[in-house]
């Protein structure tokens, strides 16, 4: 064997070794779990038994806690990796996305505002790929941390106005916040990416003077 195959053929195990290991540690643990409640709530939610609320309830929050979790372990004990990098906004959008989806299969949200959160999830991840793409890091809106706590007080009681109709009031007006959230933080980094990517010698120039 050539010495540059063998160097190819360790750099090649060194690199499932080091997937391995990212996988094992606990915040990606965590963050990959987040992802395997996801098909779990769905399922909950659409089958019709007694107390599948509380059941989806119960596995939404969970799932919701493992992301404060694996952000909070992963700067606490500096396990901040790529692949935790990749997978928790993976994470995250498929359980909210989820959650939405199963509100409006069972009549609980209405289709054309979870279009509006979801589409600003992929527009924004868009974004951030040709942010990326072009060395640019564009740093995450503050109003992203509302929505995101708005989105869990909204699925949090529209799942329980499902057989609690007095929840059904609040959670949608809920609902109308994490929407308007989602518009204003969409703005905000379409804003951000537009001087940074778009125009960043106008930047460069206001930052000079």
């Amino acid at each position: 064997m050539s010495s540059e195959a063998a160097a190819d053929l360790l750099a090649k195990s060194a690199a499932r070794e080091n997937v391995s290991t990212e996988i094992v540690n606990l915040p990606n643990s965590l963050t990959l779990l987040r992802i395997f409640l996801v098909p779990f709530l769905v399922v909950v939610l659409l089958t019709k038994f007694y107390g599948r609320e509380y059941v989806g309830l119960a596995i939404f929050l969970l799932a919701a806690i493992t992301d404060f979790l694996d952000g909070f372990f992963a700067r606490r004990y500096n396990r901040m990796t790529r692949l935790g990098a990749l997978l928790d906004p993976i994470a995250d959008k498929l359980l909210m996305s989820a959650a939405f989806i199963s509100l409006v299969e069972l009549g609980l949200a209405r289709a054309w505002m979870i279009v509006i959160i979801i589409g600003r999830e992929f527009a924004v991840s868009g974004l951030r790929s040709i942010a990326a793409q072009q060395g640019v890091t564009i740093a995450a809106s503050p109003l992203g941390k509302g929505k995101m706590i708005s989105q869990v007080i909204a699925i949090s009681l529209l799942i329980l106005g499902y057989q609690l109709g007095e929840f059904l009031f609040i959670g949608s007006i809920a609902l109308w916040i994490v929407m308007l959230f989602a518009l204003a933080s969409g703005v905000d980094y379409f804003i951000k990416f537009s001087r940074a990517v778009l125009r960043p010698d106008s930047t460069d120039q206001s930052s000079s003077r």
